[in-house]
C-alpha cells in the first residue's frame, strides 16, 4: 500500500533532540562562587512554572465544565493585545545569530538581553534540567534548545505555549534549510565560539519571512497543508503532466503553487513529504530575493530538514511571468483564457486586455518547483520547461489562470448558508490538509485576524493537549463577548468554527455538522486526492 501524500502531523519535540547532549559545549558558565545566586534564581523560576501549572489546571477544569473563559487583560484590551513578538537565536556560547528586533534598537540593550537569556538557560543546564518557558504577568518567554543553537520567543499575545514553541521549531528548520545539521555540528565541534552570522549573511530575509507567515498561516498552525480550491479535472490534468519520465532518476518531488497554495504535488511511490518541508520550501521560494528576481527560473540549493537534515538538494524554480505569458513565440505560446461567466447568462463574457491578464498572472504567482537529488541539472531544467510549455499549449494553464482571475479559487462563508457562522477551519486528517473561507467582517482587519488566530490556537491546543494538559479532548467550546468558538475532532476530520456568541450550544453543534456535510460534498475541489506517483 502506498503512503499518503503527506506525512501525518508535525510533532515538534518539546525537549532537546534525541541523542543530544544536554550539557552543550561552550555554554555560558557562571562562577562557582555564585552557587547561592544560581540556586535562588532557579528556585524563583520553578515557582513561576509551578504557578503556571496551577493556572493551566484551573483553566482546563473551567473548559470541561463549559464555562465561559475569563480572558486576561492582554486578550481583552485591543490596544494592548498584540505587541510585536520578539525572537532571539543564539549559539550555546552566547553569540547572537538572529534577533527580530529592529536594527535601530540600542546595541547595549540587545547585548544585555542575550546575556540574561544565556544565564537563565545555563542555570538549568547546570542542574541537568531544561527550561521550557517563563511566565511574567501577561508575557511568556519560551525556550527551545537545539544545540548548538538556542531559540527564544517573547510574546504577550495570550497564545498557548505550544504555538510559540512551534514558531521556534520553524526558525530552526529554516536555518537548517540554509546550513545543514551536519555542517552546524562540524563547525561548532571545531570552534565553539564561531560567529554563525557570517555564514547566514543575507539569510535574515528568510527568517523574518517565515515569522511573518507564522503570524497568519493557519496551515502552519495546524500542522497541515493549504491547497488551492480548483476543479478536480483541471487539477488532475496538471498533476499528470508533472509526472517525470521513468528514465529520470534524479527528480524527487514536483510541486505547482498558485498564490502561495499548492495546486498539485507529485512524489515517488515510496516517499511522502512532510508538511513542514513544504512550508520551508514555500517560504524560501517566496522570499523577496528569489520571488522578485527578474529571472523567470532559478536553481537554488535547499535542505529539506524533515526529509534529510544532513544534505542539500537542488530546487529548480520556474515562475510564470507576465513577459512569458504575453509572448506569442513558438517556444512560449500565449495562454488562452476561457470566458469568465458572470451571473446567470452564459453570454456574459467580460473583455480582458492582455495587460490585465499579464498583471493577474504575476499576482497569481504561478510557480513550478522541481526538487532534484542528482546532478543532471540540464535534464531537469529541460523537463520542467517542457511541462510548462505543454500546459500552455493544451490550455490547462489557461484554465488555472482563469479560475484564479474569476475568483473560483476562493470561497466565502456565506456560500454555506449557515445562520450565525462567521468562519471555520476544516482539517482532513487523512490528507493532512486544511481548508477555510476568506476572512471577512468582523475578521478582515489585521488585529481582528490576530484575535481569531489566537482563539483557534487556544482551542486547537486544548483539544490536542499540546501544552502539558492532562489529556486530549473530543470537543471544546469557548465563548467571548464577541464570538463563540468550538473545536471538534473525529476520526476523519478536525473542525473549528466561529459563530455569534448569541447562539446556543445546540446551534453550534448543528452548524458544525452542516459545515462537515458541505466540505464532504466539495472535497474534490478543496483537497489534493489520489495524486499520481512515479
Amino acid at each position: 500500500m502506498n503512503e499518503g501524500i503527506l506525512i501525518q502531523e508535525i510533532e515538534f519535540d518539546t525537549d532537546v533532540a534525541e541523542g543530544e547532549d544536554i550539557n552543550a559545549p561552550g555554554r555560558f558558565e557562571l562562577s562557582s562562587t555564585d552557587d547561592a545566586s544560581k540556586k535562588l534564581l532557579r528556585d524563583h523560576l520553578r515557582k513561576t512554572l509551578s504557578h503556571r501549572s496551577e493556572l493551566d489546571t484551573a483553566s482546563s477544569q473551567a473548559r470541561t465544565k463549559g464555562q465561559q473563559l475569563d480572558f486576561e487583560e492582554t486578550l481583552a484590551n485591543p490596544a494592548y493585545r498584540y505587541p510585536p513578538r520578539e525572537y532571539f537565536v543564539l549559539t550555546d556560547a552566547g553569540k547572537p545569530v538572529f534577533i527580530s528586533r529592529s536594527e535601530d534598537d540600542e546595541h547595549d540593550s540587545t547585548t544585555a538581553t542575550i546575556g540574561i537569556i544565556q544565564a537563565l538557560i545555563s542555570v538549568f543546564l547546570d542542574d541537568h534540567d531544561k527550561l521550557r518557558c517563563i511566565n511574567a504577568g501577561g508575557t511568556r518567554i519560551t525556550f527551545l534548545l537545539r544545540s548548538p543553537l538556542y531559540y527564544v520567543c517573547v510574546s504577550a499575545w495570550g497564545e498557548p505555549e505550544s504555538v510559540t514553541r512551534s514558531h521556534l521549531e520553524y526558525l530552526h528548520l529554516q536555518i537548517l534549510s540554509i546550513v545543514t545539521a551536519t555542517q552546524l555540528r562540524r563547525i561548532f565541534e571545531r570552534r565553539t565560539n564561531f560567529d554563525l552570522r557570517r555564514l547566514l549573511n543575507g539569510a535574515e530575509t528568510f527568517l523574518k519571512s517565515i515569522l511573518g507567515r507564522l503570524e497568519f498561516d493557519l496551515a502552519m498552525s495546524m500542522s497541515s497543508l493549504g491547497c488551492l480550491k480548483l476543479d478536480p479535472n483541471v487539477r488532475k490534468k496538471i498533476a499528470e503532466s508533472m509526472v517525470p519520465p521513468a528514465k529520470s532518476k534524479d527528480i524527487l518531488y514536483v510541486v505547482m503553487i498558485v498564490n502561495d497554495r499548492v495546486v498539485a504535488l507529485v512524489r515517488p511511490r515510496k516517499h511522502s513529504i512532510h508538511p513542514a518541508d513544504i512550508h520551508i520550501l514555500l517560504n524560501t521560494i517566496h522570499s523577496p530575493s528569489i520571488y522578485n528576481s527578474p529571472a523567470s527560473a532559478s536553481w537554488i540549493p535547499v535542505c529539506l530538514p524533515k526529509f534529510n537534515p544532513a544534505g542539500f538538494m537542488n530546487a529548480y524554480i520556474s515562475f510564470m511571468r507576465k513577459d512569458g505569458v504575453a509572448s506569442s513565440t513558438a517556444t512560449t505560446p500565449a495562454i488562452e483564457l476561457a470566458p469568465v461567466v458572470q451571473g446567470n447568462s452564459p453570454d456574459t463574457t467580460p473583455t480582458l486586455s492582455r495587460k490585465q491578464i499579464s498583471d493577474d498572472i504575476d499576482e497569481a504567482g504561478i510557480v513550478l518547483v522541481c526538487i532534484s537529488g542528482g546532478g543532471d541539472l540540464e535534464g531537469v531544467r529541460a523537463w520542467s520547461d517542457g511541462v510548462l510549455k505543454k500546459l500552455r499549449q493544451d490550455g490547462t494553464l489557461g484554465s488555472l489562470v482563469n479560475a484564479y482571475i474569476s475568483g473560483q479559487t476562493e470561497y466565502s462563508v456565506s456560500e454555506l448558508g449557515i445562520p450565525g457562522l462567521r468562519h471555520f477551519v476544516y482539517k482532513s486528517r487523512a490528507q493532512v490538509q486544511i481548508t477555510y473561507p476568506t476572512f471577512e467582517d468582523p475578521y478582515d482587519g489585521e488585529d481582528q485576524k490576530r484575535r481569531l488566530m489566537t482563539l483557534y490556537q487556544l482551542v486547537y491546543d486544548g483539544i490536542h493537549a499540546k501544552s502539558g494538559q492532562e489529556g486530549t479532548l473530543k470537543l471544546q467550546y469557548i465563548r467571548t463577548e464577541t464570538e463563540a468558538v468550538m473545536g471538534w475532532i473525529t476520526q476523519p476530520f478536525e473542525l473549528y468554527i466561529v459563530l455569534s456568541p448569541l447562539l446556543p450550544k445546540s446551534a453550534a453543534v448543528g452548524a458544525a455538522n452542516a459545515v462537515a456535510r458541505w466540505v464532504k460534498k466539495e472535497e474534490a475541489r478543496l483537497f489534493l486526492r489520489d495524486a499520481p506517483v512515479f
